[in-house]
């Protein structure tokens, strides 16, 4: 699989979500959708971005932008993450990867000193057609989501 690159069309899924829901990408179509791929539900760096994420939530649909988080999570896992900090936002539950292989996040990674496969904390800012306007790999928490609405309020701009 090559590597995703702005410009192209983004892979189409659909996903099983939090509360026994669904989500399909094409089906957001005409609105811009962010994805962001996460490691796992209730770990410090994920919970600070998904949170932040959800703050910044008013601003992302006031430019008709959604968010959606993916994992390998289960849905219950998912559920339980959302009601523990109050996201409102789906997470989409991609426990066999396809989408993480679709979009290239699923990596060879290492922490002290061993090397295992993970998933890569990567974003992906998608415009209304369906394209990526915008892609973060190897995401730094700090500061990430205020980079991504910087870039969905440029894309809102423009169109």
């Amino acid at each position: 699989m090559s590597e995703l690159n702005i410009g192209d069309n983004a892979p189409d899924f659909t996903l099983p979500t939090d509360s026994d829901g669904e989500i399909t990408l094409s089906d957001l179509k005409g609105q811009k959708v962010v994805i962001y791929f996460y490691p796992k539900d209730d770990t410090p760096g994920c919970t600070k971005e998904s949170c932040g994420f959800n703050d910044a939530l008013p601003a992302f649909e006031n430019i008709n932008a959604t968010i959606l988080g993916i994992s390998k999570d289960t849905p219950a896992k998912h559920d339980k993450f959302k009601a523990k900090y109050g996201l409102k936002f789906p997470l989409g539950s991609d426990e066999e990867g396809k989408v993480c292989d679709l979009y290239g996040v699923w990596k060879e990674k290492s922490m002290y000193g061993k090397t295992f496969l993970g998933i890569e904390r990567s974003t992906f800012l998608i415009d209304e057609q369906g394209k990526i306007a915008a892609i973060w790999r190897k995401v730094k928490v700090k500061d990430h989501v205020e980079a991504v609405q910087a870039a969905a309020q440029d894309l809102a701009k423009a169109a």
